[in-house]
């Protein structure tokens, strides 16, 4: 069994033995999970956003996923659950005023300190870097540490006053467990507004179409409209066009009187003799348009030519 120079082999180094599991080191973890965009892995930069699972992602590259409609698009777990922008909501941060960032590390010969954070919280002050946990407000944004949430407890926002319910708190880059229980909620969200939108619809089409039965008179409102116009308190009064003048004669309210105003109007023949002679000379048939040659006016101008 011996080997070449002399070398002797021990037992695990002939005997296969069950591959040891290899353990996550803890610290990039958490540094993946907080300072690093779930989607892109890119640094995280505001605008933040997070999804209702609690993962953090950069805004930017939630828009340019979302805009990606290209066959080419690899099916990304981590943002599978995100159809359109209004599935994520914009973290509201409150910046660690103890943290420096690189400005300090420009050599690189700077020990870089993983505890400290970009943000902590605003009313503990626990820096969000993973060793506590972190919780966001659906209905604002806010994010403060769990810590503060059961410490102080109240209703409305601590930050902006907006009031919310214990469903509106996410927990940020929890356990499988909370995982789990975020999933069960955002599939309940959903469906309630689906049914709400199905609700809606027909509500909305019931409202128009009465609208519209409401202004269109049917034939019997619109005979009795006719009638109502053609007859008023017995009355009518029609309108007599002569030549030149208008008269308003009341006639009776018949029934054949109603058709006959319906119909085209008859100018009655008034007598002469109400006419005044002014207005009599105005027509070619009066005496005084009856002149003889010599009197009338010669309105044509004759050229030389013409004598």
């Amino acid at each position: 069994m011996g080997c070449d120079g002399g070398t002797i082999p021990k037992r695990h180094e002939l005997v296969k033995g069950p591959r040891k599991i290899e353990k996550v080191d803890k610290n990039a973890e958490l540094v993946a999970q907080w300072y690093y965009c779930t989607l892109s892995q890119e640094k995280l930069s505001r605008p933040i956003v997070a999804c209702e699972l609690g993962r953090l992602y950069n805004k930017d590259a939630i828009i340019e996923f979302l805009l990606d409609k290209s066959s080419e698009k690899a099916v990304v777990e981590a943002a599978s659950h995100i159809k359109s922008i209004k599935n994520v909501i914009e973290l509201n941060l409150t910046d660690n005023p103890a943290w420096t960032g690189d400005k300090g590390n420009t050599k690189g010969d700077k020990y870089d300190d993983i505890q400290s954070a970009r943000f902590i919280c605003p009313v503990v002050g626990l820096e969000m870097n993973g060793r506590h946990r972190f919780c966001f407000l659906r209905n604002c944004g806010c994010v403060f540490s769990e810590r503060a949430l059961k410490e102080i407890k109240t209703e409305t926002c601590h930050k902006c006053a907006v009031p919310f319910q214990e469903d509106d708190v996410i927990v940020l880059n929890g356990t499988k467990e909370d995982v789990e229980v975020l999933k069960r909620r955002m599939e309940d969200r959903r469906l309630k507004s689906k049914l709400g939108k199905k609700l809606k619809k027909p509500k909305a089409e019931t409202i128009v179409k009465s609208d519209v039965l409401e202004d269109s008179p049917g034939p019997s409102k619109a005979n009795t409209g006719k009638d109502a116009t053609n007859v008023n308190s017995g009355e009518k009064r029609n309108i007599a066009f002569c030549k030149g003048t208008v008269e308003e004669s009341p006639l009776p309210a018949s029934g054949k009187d109603s058709k006959n105003a319906s119909g085209p109007l008859k100018r009655p023949a008034t007598s002469k003799e109400e006419k005044s002679e002014a207005y009599k000379s105005i027509f070619t048939s009066h005496s005084s348009a009856k002149r003889s040659k010599e009197q009338s006016s010669n309105w044509i101008t004759h050229t030389a030519y013409y004598f």
